[in-house]
């Protein structure tokens, strides 16, 4: 039976760590600020968003909604985010994607400032990632995993780790973090050849791909940490599943994050410490 890697006590202590930060930013007369430009009302971003608020009400962070109509024009968003980007007040912007189809979302995340960008969307925070340099932050999913496997001692220095997926949201960030880390880092993805064989060699495994049943019994063995990234809903179960097929590694496998209750519930944590990092980073 693995042990089960639960986002919650991750969560609980990044937002321990974060309040003495927050009481001095509240000493130097600031509010760390996020704001948050929503366009439409899909249910996966209205859920997020509530997490978050719940999530900064409790940390005494400041959240300023920007809520634009399904059909809003593309200057109605970039002005929107220049506003944001503008106001000194307001130290980190989350824009919810994917943007309606009539939307230019590469012009959109362009416009954003990366010293503002709190979810690693813009050129510069990527560049960030990817040069180890402070520039902007690393998409918060991406970071979720690495906090993880930090909380839980997952030796990552010298590890042997593949990544499936290979999205600048989660695979490609994630591997560069984990090469950061010291670890050997593979990059597969669906089209790999021999991926059981690749997965079963790992050390450490992360699935981003976003497909269900992509990591199975076939993929995996005893001692392993398997970090499932993805979030889909099981028409025939009736409840959201990850990537991995979880009835099968569970037995197998050393350690293995759990869908819902994983690495999603570390997210809203790590999008504040972003946040407050953002607001820090104002004070010199």
């Amino acid at each position: 039976m693995a042990e089960l890697l639960r986002g919650k006590p991750v969560a609980d202590a990044l937002c321990a760590e974060l309040e003495p930060r927050i009481h001095a930013c509240a000493n130097a007369d600031m509010v760390p600020t996020l704001a948050v430009i929503r366009v439409g009302a899909r249910e996966d971003d209205l859920s997020y968003e509530r997490s978050l608020l719940k999530r900064f009400d409790a940390l005494e962070l400041g959240v300023r909604l920007c809520q634009l109509p399904e059909d809003c024009s593309q200057d109605a968003l970039m002005d929107a985010i220049r506003m944001a980007n503008e106001d000194p007040s307001i130290h980190g912007v989350l824009l919810f994607r994917p943007l309606p189809a009539h939307l230019d979302e590469q012009a959109a995340c362009d416009t954003l400032l990366p010293e503002k960008d709190v979810d690693g969307i813009t050129a510069g925070s990527l560049y960030g990632v990817f040069a180890g340099r402070p520039v902007g932050f690393a998409p918060c999913t991406a970071d979720a995993c690495l906090e993880l496997l930090r909380f839980y001692d997952v030796t990552l220095d010298g590890a042997n780790a593949v990544v499936i997926g290979r999205s600048l949201v989660i695979g490609r960030p994630v591997s560069l973090m984990l090469q950061a880390a010291n670890a050997t880092v593979t990059m597969a993805h669906t089209h790999t050849r021999d991926l059981d064989a690749i997965t079963r060699a790992a050390d450490v495994v992360v699935v981003a791909a976003g497909h269900v049943g992509t990591l199975g019994t076939a993929g995996v063995r005893p001692g392993q940490v398997v970090v499932d990234v993805g979030i889909n809903w099981d028409e025939a179960a009736g409840k959201l599943v990850g990537d991995v097929s979880f009835a099968e590694v569970e037995p197998v496998v050393g350690a293995l994050t759990p869908v819902p209750g994983g690495v999603g519930s570390v997210t809203t944590a790590v999008l504040a410490a972003h946040v407050v990092q953002a607001a820090e980073r104002t004070l010199g």
